[in-house]
């Protein structure tokens, strides 16, 4: 039976798992904005599970972030990218769609598998969640963490990372030529140099195994799951995308100084890059 990436799978969004209940709203959230003042952001959740049999229980967990005070239904949908379903950027309305999306899951699990399900005779737990994060908003600069894992049977779950960054002075998406000139191709050729400066934390008989021992690639892409803070510009990849499964996630960073003479003239005031 295949595994769920919730985040790559595109399917719903986390908090924690939890037994059947419902937790309709999450308090407002005050994450430090460092222009201006205070950024606050509410949160919906739902924290379900339900028994297919005797043996199998699925559990469904999502958290939502919700932001009142932006209008802007381009920036909105670039923010919920992960369903085109949600048309309801309000409270209410991100709740209902969690709602109907968890009551979904566990109606496809258990029609989609109606056929073989009940020969499952030792215990197993299956499970989707997803969450949102706000990992910071620096200079009109907000960082959205999605992360999603799932199991539906087989040797292990999955767990995928997807990292966003939104111009908030500008109402878009940030992308890598709003930070850089500089040609992919010179960059990943930085990504490969700087592999090994943040070790993914996997060990063997012998200690620490390096990055660089367990990629699949030839090339590191320079892709668009990227973030920053003031020293640095993280490329994030999932399990599986560079590296074998027991790397786990693996994030490379890219100095400003990799970058200096290409970074974009706004993006570098705004960071106050020197």
């Amino acid at each position: 039976m295949k595994n769920t990436i919730a985040v790559i799978a595109l399917s719903s969004f986390l908090a924690v798992t939890a037994c059947k209940k419902n937790e309709k709203a999450g308090p407002a959230e005050k994450i430090e904005n460092k222009t201006t003042e205070e950024f606050v952001v509410d949160s919906v959740k739902v924290n379900d599970s339900t028994k297919i049999t005797d043996s199998l229980k699925v559990s469904y967990t999502s958290k939502l972030l919700v932001f009142p005070s932006l209008k802007d239904k381009k920036l909105l949908d670039s923010i919920y990218f992960q369903n085109e379903k949600i048309k309801d950027f309000s409270k209410a309305g991100l709740q209902a769609y969690l709602d109907k999306e968890k009551n979904d899951y566990f109606s496809s699990v258990k029609n989609d598998n109606k056929d073989w399900v009940s020969d499952v005779t030792y215990a197993q737990n299956w499970y989707s969640s997803s969450h949102m994060n706000l990992m910071s908003n620096t200079n009109g600069y907000m960082h959205i963490q999605y992360v999603g894992s799932g199991y539906e049977g087989g040797a292990h779950d999955n767990y995928g990372f997807s990292e966003r960054v939104f111009d908030l002075k500008n109402s878009k998406k940030l992308e890598l030529k709003d930070i850089t000139s500089m040609p992919k191709n010179k960059i990943e050729a930085i990504l490969m140099k700087n592999i090994d400066k943040i070790n993914s934390g996997t060990m063997d008989g012998d200690g620490e195994v390096k990055n660089s021992e367990m990629l699949l690639v030839e090339k590191i892409p320079a892709s668009d799951n990227f973030y920053f803070d003031d020293k640095n510009l993280y490329f994030h990849y999932s399990p599986y995308e560079i590296a074998a499964f027991a790397a786990g996630d693996i994030t490379i960073p890219v100095s400003w100084e990799d970058l200096k003479g290409t970074l974009n003239a706004e993006f570098k005031e705004r960071m106050k890059i020197k």
